[in-house]
């Protein structure tokens, strides 16, 4: 990564303001790219903007190549003369069904050739998203053999018969694509960087599964012999049982990793970093039995971490990659981490348990650290310090040097002053918001992924005094 000191703000696209039950990528995102550029902030980080499955979380997503429906920009579609007008009292799906026919009639002159880049991932998807709308949203594995199997001459009748529903699939992500590279193209001229996030396995229920299941360690009905997830630790007694399968490892690396570089590719032409979720399983994966209830029982069973982060160094030389090495992570983790050095986190919310030697207290940061008040996990930094156990208070406010501020602040200061080159702010912690702006809770399935700004709450005058900060910390 770039060795100069920057800052950014954390910050999904979801949560936008607008008529919608989700932001999407319109007006308001190119608002807050605006915003950026006068904070003199560098870089906008977000989670993974992939289809959402159960639960609309981010990282148990149906396809790793596809983008958000949810956040197509309608404004964008009506502006170009394919919605007629956007009215908030139809639903979205409403919007783009007219948008999609209007479409067929005068499609884009560049759409013959996304359709042909992109179809190595976009006809599974396609297939994949109208069979599961044809069997009631059912995964893959309940649908009847022929289609579970992918027998060929089944999937020719079925793209015969629903051609007409994959073309709609197809404009969707069309229309995703290109209104994500013109935002990007517009951050670009801004000065500011996107900052992506890939989860490191893949759903169950994904296009990507049941179009390439040998990559995969499936038994012969489709279902995972293995699921990932970590082994119990001290926050939780039973460990995290995350069910994605597990990868058959030897199949990837005999291919050279080709499923990987394909995945990587397409990220590679949204984001300028990328940060690798639960990057310790590029080490050892937790390998938990499928018919396990808990985490509790599994085996470590090492990766081909190296081989692989060789082949996308070599493939995209220009990505900036991150690592997550947050939770207990090993000598070997880290040693991985360094050998192609790769950045990894430090989260102030953390720093205040334990003593001096606590890797996320700001004097232990390394250059290459990002450094973050929060993440998308914690709770705000204000509804964290006002719940934390007042010896975790004190300590805080001890090293903080008794600041005289209300929190968030002393921590927000605290980021920015710390020696790591790039500190990232969720933009939650810049208002100084409670827990009601939390963005996530893991462990649970319910409430997570809803927080809204409100409009207006990005000001001039919030600009003005991050950009202060920004420039005190020599962070501009």
């Amino acid at each position: 990564m770039p060795a100069e000191r920057r800052a950014g703000l954390l910050l999904h696209p979801t949560s936008f303001p607008g008529p919608f039950p989700r932001g999407d990528l319109g007006h308001q995102a190119y608002r807050f790219v605006e915003f950026l550029a006068a904070t003199g902030c560098a870089v906008w980080q977000m989670l993974p903007v992939g289809p959402t499955g159960n639960g609309s979380s981010p990282y148990q997503s149906t396809s790793s190549h596809a983008g958000c429906r949810e956040l197509i920009s309608l404004d964008w579609l009506r502006d170009r003369g394919w919605l007629d007008t956007v009215d908030p009292a139809r639903s979205r799906d409403a919007h783009l069904r007219s948008a999609a026919t209007a479409f067929a009639a005068r499609p884009a002159a560049d759409y013959p050739d996304f359709c042909a880049r992109e179809a190595h991932w976009l006809d599974d998807f396609a297939l994949y998203t109208v069979l599961k709308a044809q069997h009631g949203g059912s995964g893959w594995t309940r649908w009847p053999d022929p289609l579970r199997r992918r027998d060929p001459d089944a999937l020719t009748a079925v793209r015969e018969r629903l051609n007409a529903q994959m073309q709609r699939v197809r404009f969707e992500q069309y229309v995703f694509f290109t209104q994500w590279q013109e935002l990007r193209a517009y951050a670009h001229r801004h000065g500011v960087q996107l900052f992506g996030d890939m989860p490191l396995f893949v759903a169950h229920d994904s296009a990507d599964v049941w179009a390439t299941p040998q990559a995969f360690l499936l038994d012969a009905d489709g279902q995972p012999q293995f699921v990932a997830g970590v082994p119990p630790d001290y926050f939780s007694a039973d460990g995290q049982r995350w069910g994605n399968p597990q990868y058959r490892w030897d199949w990837h690396q005999a291919g050279d990793f080709a499923w990987w570089r394909a995945r990587i590719g397409t990220l590679a032409q949204r984001f300028d970093l990328l940060r690798i979720d639960h990057f310790r399983g590029l080490q050892a994966v937790w390998m938990i039995a499928a018919d396990a209830p808990t985490a509790a029982n599994g085996v470590w069973q090492e990766t081909p971490g190296q081989a692989l982060l060789t082949a996308i160094r070599q493939a995209f030389p220009d990505l900036q990659l991150v690592a997550e090495n947050l939770g207990i992570i090993t000598p070997e983790v880290e040693a991985l981490r360094r050998r192609f050095g790769l950045p990894g986190m430090v989260v102030l919310q953390f720093a205040f348990d334990g003593d001096g030697s606590n890797p996320h207290l700001p004097h232990n940061h390394a250059r290459d650290d990002l450094v973050y008040t929060g993440t998308h996990d914690n709770d705000t930094t204000f509804s964290w310090f006002t719940a934390a156990p007042q010896a975790v208070r004190e300590r805080a406010l001890d090293y903080l040097g008794r600041p005289g501020e209300d929190m968030p602040l002393p921590m927000i200061r605290a980021a920015l002053g710390s020696v790591a080159d790039l500190a990232v702010l969720p933009v939650q912690d810049l208002l100084g918001l409670d827990g009601r702006a939390r963005m996530n809770t893991p462990g649970t399935l319910h409430g997570n992924w809803l927080w809204r700004l409100m409009p207006g709450q990005l000001t001039g005058p919030a600009a003005e005094r991050l950009r202060g900060l920004l420039a005190l910390y020599g962070r501009l």
